[in-house]
């Protein structure tokens, strides 16, 4: 296959950025997107030239550090797929296609299409975890728990924080990802003693942070790699109202 990349390339967070366009020879349909650009970037080293800056490392979906926009979707044109996980094959020879980082204000520009994600870190640390000494750990089948109720969690829990909900939201809100957070913890009865505080400090790091609200458009579920359910917001705001109400 021969590809025809429109890539984003800026210098630094400071620095105006501007799309450079590189021809990708010989690409092997059973490429990944992200050996497709390690190709490149041998090709571009061998040249002198600058290789592409882009954020990798499990490769199997896992990690969530493979935020590429790609033909103006969140990881490309598949659905229920990280960029590590889109190969070669979806696209056809002869294809344009543009690779841009997420834009949002709370996700600075690093380099390139590497972007600063760590206001997502910041969030977790405003709750989002159980800080309550319970003792010595339990037996696992000590606290029954509905299945239900952890299926659910479950599901919730596998949010990786690609970010791919803020970059596919018009408003770049970050309410899909804190959601999912608040919501695995907000199921189990662990995380019961801290419920509605830590939905009230971990809402208001999101706002801190400069993600925009959310008006529900579903645009996030649509784009997240691990199709984590909107469901979770509805959860968070109804948890937010009633420490609102309560003073907690």
């Amino acid at each position: 296959m021969n590809i025809t990349l429109k890539v984003w390339r800026q210098d630094g967070p400071n620095s105006a950025g501007r799309l450079e366009t590189y021809d990708a020879k010989d690409i092997s349909e059973h490429m990944s997107f992200l050996e497709m650009i390690d190709v490149v970037n041998e090709q571009l080293e061998a040249a002198g030239t600058d290789p592409i800056a882009f954020d990798h490392d499990c490769r199997e979906g896992i990690c969530g550090m493979c935020s590429l926009q790609i033909n103006g979707t969140p990881h490309g044109p598949e659905r229920g797929t990280t960029t590590c996980q889109l190969h070669m094959r979806t696209f056809k020879d002869g294809e344009t296609i543009t690779i841009e980082p997420w834009r949002a204000t709370a996700f600075p520009v690093v380099k390139d299409l590497v972007v600063d994600r760590t206001s997502f870190d910041r969030i977790i640390e405003a709750g989002g975890y159980i800080s309550v000494n319970t003792g010595g750990p339990q037996d696992a089948n000590a606290i029954p728990i509905n299945k239900g109720d952890a299926d659910e969690a479950f599901e919730y829990a596998a949010c990786i924080g690609c970010g791919a909900c803020v970059a596919a939201c018009k408003n770049a809100s970050a309410s899909l990802f804190t959601a999912a957070k608040l919501s695995h913890l907000a199921l189990l009865p662990q995380g019961q003693a801290e419920r509605y505080e830590r939905t009230s400090s971990m809402v208001a790091q999101m706002d801190l942070e400069g993600f925009g609200s959310c008006t529900n458009q579903y645009e996030c579920e649509a784009a997240c790699p691990k199709g984590i359910s909107v469901q979770s917001i509805a959860h968070m705001n109804r948890d937010y109202i009633k420490a609102s109400l309560t003073g907690r």
